[in-house]
């Protein structure tokens, strides 16, 4: 069981170093694996089996059984997730140097998207193009949210808020987490981003009641997408003359969730746009509404983020083996 222990130290280092970048030219070479091989379909499949025993078809008041109930189910499946993902690290990185990191990055690679999610946005918005009809089903693949009674405006502001917000979720949260604790904690990440997905609604959904079975998930990647989603608002705002922390916070405290608020507000301060969700939060509500020109500076600006990345996951590395020599 030796294999449950960190790899942390200078032999770990100088393949883990290497597994990033690699993880990322895979996904902008070759987009997301078959299904039938993507650890994070795995998941989801785990998750909603789970979940249609664990929810409710009808709302209750108060369902504490079904609370603690659903928070065991999450920790067992986590633990199988970090058992598999510290047994596959630990057997990598017997090979080889150049092998290992060459390995390890195909094992990251699915537990991150940027080119499917810069791939999706861009087609909301040639698709928007076209015909607002086709704009509102493009975006419906992207988000969750009910889509039919959008304006073309709001499609465009959906797509971009869409990029900022899983620019944090599906690129910089599981490389922080990889960087920190590597291939298992990314497919920690990951697994909690997915149940949170699925599970962490605040009522109905699917024809399941998901206040007390999804609370525990969605707690949970809260916790997890504190941090990333900080510095995927610092990156995002990079460069900006007269931004600072205090404002990008304040607009970032506008919407309800205590992590998304972070990228998206930081995206709309660094192209000079309003960004809203109506009746809900407007993220530099003063700005002028975003055109066509914007959603592709928005691409580019993650582009920066993404490549950013490369060094800073680095230097995390550096200090957690610091940490542990």
């Amino acid at each position: 069981m030796a294999w449950l222990v960190p790899d942390v130290g200078w032999h770990s280092l100088r393949v883990l170093l290497w597994v990033p970048a690699l993880a990322l030219l895979l996904d902008w070479w070759l987009g997301e694996p078959p299904a039938v091989w993507h650890p994070v379909v795995w998941m989801g499949k785990a998750l909603q089996r789970a979940g249609d025993w664990l929810a409710p078809t009808a709302p209750v008041a108060q369902d504490w059984k079904c609370f603690w109930l659903a928070a065991l189910v999450w920790c067992a499946l986590a633990a199988i997730v970090l058992i598999v993902s510290a047994f596959l690290q630990h057997s990598v990185l017997a090979l080889h140097d150049l092998l290992a990191a060459a390995v390890l990055a195909v094992l990251l690679k699915p537990l991150l998207a940027w080119r499917m999610l810069r791939g999706e946005v861009q087609a909301v918005e040639v698709a928007l193009g076209q015909s607002l009809a086709d704009g509102r089903t493009r975006l419906s693949w992207l988000v969750s949210r009910d889509v039919s009674t959008l304006s073309a405006q709001q499609v465009r502001e959906s797509a971009i808020e869409s990029l900022a917000e899983n620019l944090s979720d599906s690129v910089v949260a599981p490389l922080f987490w990889f960087a920190l604790l590597g291939l298992p904690g990314a497919a920690l990440y990951r697994f909690a981003n997915t149940a949170d997905a699925m599970w962490g609604y605040p009522g109905m959904r699917g024809g399941r009641y998901w206040q007390w079975a999804g609370k525990w998930a969605a707690r949970a990647d809260d916790v997890l997408s504190w941090a990333p989603a900080r510095i995927t608002g610092l990156l995002v705002a990079a460069g900006i003359r007269g931004l600072t922390w205090r404002r990008l916070a304040r607009h970032a405290c506008k919407t309800p969730s205590p992590n998304s608020g972070w990228p998206m507000a930081a995206m709309a301060l660094a192209l000079g746009v309003r960004l809203s969700k109506p009746g809900v939060y407007a993220l530099n509500g003063r700005a002028r509404q975003p055109g066509p020109m914007d959603t592709r500076r928005a691409m580019r600006r993650g582009d920066g983020v993404v490549l950013a990345l490369v060094p800073l996951v680095a230097a995390i590395q550096l200090l957690v083996v610091m940490a542990w020599a």
